[in-house]
């Protein structure tokens, strides 16, 4: 009778698995890398977020024996000295919260401390809005583009510029679509009349290639409405 060793078991009982004889079951050594790669770079940003926050100095301390103490509406109540201070904290039940700690004397504000970081983190937010804004948005298409997209391409046009970004018109010519140019042109000066209330263009039309290019810029009005609809809001 022939024996049958372990390693022929077990080569049996991958085959009918489905396992190819001789494959390894473990996941390929690249994929292991790229999965080490990205848990380094998470780690990375945390480490920089945390190293990027801002720290500031609170009621006991501060050490500047005096200090320019203001107020929650950021006007001056005086130079006083740290005791002093303190005691104006004590009595109005508020933080000391250390601003501008690099001015003679620093100025400290009198504020409750987490009613001040919430004030701090909108600021940021609004800041990082802000930046956001005047950014270059595409929008594509083609010299015979039927009603339906063209409306909606119209509608994502005006969203773009309301929101202060300027829009890029890219006409693209397929084939011999480009014995055509006159469509395109059409395409673009028809573009242009149905946003004129809100934009200006930057220059006329450009061919480069195969392609037909037009930039519109929100208008200093719809700045300006802008503007308003967020003091209002």
């Amino acid at each position: 009778m022939q024996k049958i060793s372990k390693s022929d078991t077990i080569k049996s009982l991958r085959a009918k698995r489905g396992n190819p004889v001789g494959v390894s079951t473990q996941p390929p050594h690249n994929i292991l890398v790229i999965n080490k790669n990205k848990k380094q770079l998470k780690r990375r940003k945390s480490r920089y977020k945390r190293y990027h926050r801002k720290f500031y100095k609170i009621n006991q301390y501060i050490t500047a024996p005096q200090i320019r103490l203001i107020d929650e509406q950021n006007k001056q109540i005086g130079i006083l000295s740290l005791a002093e201070a303190r005691q104006k904290s004590q009595e109005t039940g508020l933080d000391l919260v250390e601003i501008v700690g690099k001015a003679q004397p620093p100025v400290v504000k009198l504020i409750n401390f987490a009613k001040f970081k919430y004030q701090e983190a909108k600021k940021e937010k609004s800041n990082k809005k802000g930046a956001k804004g005047g950014e270059l948005k595409e929008i594509r298409m083609k010299p015979f583009i039927g009603q339906g997209d063209y409306q909606t391409r119209l509608k994502k046009a005006q969203k773009f510029l309301s929101a202060g970004n300027k829009v890029k018109l890219c006409v693209k010519f397929l084939g011999r679509q480009i014995t055509k140019k006159e469509f395109g042109y059409q395409l673009a000066e028809r573009f242009q009349q149905d946003l004129e209330d809100i934009s200006s263009p930057e220059g006329t039309p450009k061919m480069a290639g195969k392609r037909l290019f037009l930039t519109l810029a929100p208008t200093k009005k719809n700045k300006n409405e802008k503007e308003k609809s967020k003091t209002k809001n």
